[in-house]
């Protein structure tokens, strides 16, 4: 588990960056630019390259790392594993996340998917078939429990730092808003146990649209509903205060919503999804920070003069780590040449906040 000694260390060791490149996270710290591992084929020769990148970026500087147990079929999550255990850096300067709610396939995906999750997942009590969605996607209290095991396995730690609840708006497909604040709740109450055992220092939730799109939106789901389910979950569970620390959603110059769309109902009426997880005191980590590699080849004119970097994908980096409320953001790190780039991004500050807010006039 990461430390608060031991990522502050981290963060002395390599006081190379720029003054702000590490941000607080609980009370340790982490590098504001993470290692994202998405992308990808499930192959051999992917998993190769995606070794050698996360631990070039884990001994330069960056110490976050996400997953999640269906990215490239539980590859993904091996590799981080492998990489934290073999990487120059003690695992205790490394905060890694990971996620559960898509059903994975295991190393490859297999010749009859359906097939797959009936035997893996229904037919073994894992999954009770009311609770999936569209064939692929559970929230459920014993799937998360079943999927956290796994993941800490295919990790090979003891405990994961931040764990999401992965893309819950998916269960919007077929259920009720209330219904799914509900199985949120039921599944925080088991977060918040394996929290207090040790397994999980926080959670959260990962989302692609739920908190930045407008309230009447059919994947909506609302901050202040969450965070309320939360509470609940960890008083009905006895602990003093809940672990829900942290959200993810996209966020890049062309995916700006959680910055501008304010449907999220605070004290002094909408806020926008960065605003509202700022004042609820939630940690934001964004993904897509290069729109799946599209703001790595070119930026807008206008946008790309205001930020600093050798390379577009330096500026779309230190764009999405400008943003108000912001602790990292993610970059998709499949190659060694990728990751020295994305971490010398650190190397510049990011806008401020005048200048972020002008990049929007």
């Amino acid at each position: 588990m990461a430390t608060r000694e031991a990522t502050w260390a981290y963060r002395d060791d390599h006081d190379e960056f720029a003054r702000t490149f590490y941000r607080r996270f609980g009370d340790g710290v982490v590098s504001s630019i993470g290692i994202g591992t998405y992308l990808g084929d499930p192959t051999d020769q992917r998993d190769a390259s995606y070794h050698d990148a996360i631990v070039t970026a884990l001994e330069s500087g960056v110490n976050l790392v996400d997953t999640a147990i269906n990215y490239r079929h539980q590859r993904s999550e091996r590799v981080v594993g492998d990489a934290v255990a073999e990487a120059d850096v003690d695992r205790e300067a490394i905060a890694v996340a990971t996620k559960g709610g898509f059903v994975p396939f295991d190393g490859e995906r297999p010749a009859d998917p359906g097939a797959f999750v009936r035997s893996e997942y229904l037919d073994t009590g894992i999954v009770d078939r009311e609770d999936l969605v569209a064939g692929q996607h559970c929230i459920a209290p014993d799937y998360i429990d079943d999927q956290l095991d796994r993941s800490l396995t295919n990790l090979g730690l003891d405990t994961v730092d931040l764990y999401y609840v992965h893309n819950p708006e998916t269960q919007l497909k077929s259920k009720a808003r209330e219904a799914v604040y509900d199985q949120l709740e039921a599944t925080f109450e088991r977060l918040e146990e394996r929290a207090a055992a040790g397994d999980i220092n926080h959670y959260g939730v990962a989302t692609w649209e739920a908190f930045r799109v407008a309230a009447d939106h059919d994947s909506y789901l609302s901050l202040p509903a969450v965070v309320e389910r939360a509470r609940a979950a960890a008083e009905t569970v006895g602990n003093a205060a809940t672990h829900l620390r942290a959200i993810q959603l996209p966020f890049n110059v062309a995916m700006a919503d959680a910055f501008t769309v304010r449907s999220h109902d605070g004290a002094e009426g909408p806020q926008s999804a960065l605003w509202f997880a700022h004042e609820a005191g939630l940690d934001v980590f964004t993904s897509a920070s290069l729109m799946q590699g599209k703001l790595a080849a070119e930026l807008p004119d206008d946008v790309a003069a205001k930020l600093s970097g050798e390379t577009s994908a330096q500026r779309a980096i230190n764009f999405a780590r400008s943003a108000p409320g912001v602790t990292c953001s993610l970059v998709g790190t499949g190659s060694v040449e990728h990751a020295r780039e994305n971490v010398d991004a650190g190397r510049y500050e990011p806008l401020g906040a005048d200048a972020f807010d002008a990049v929007f006039e």
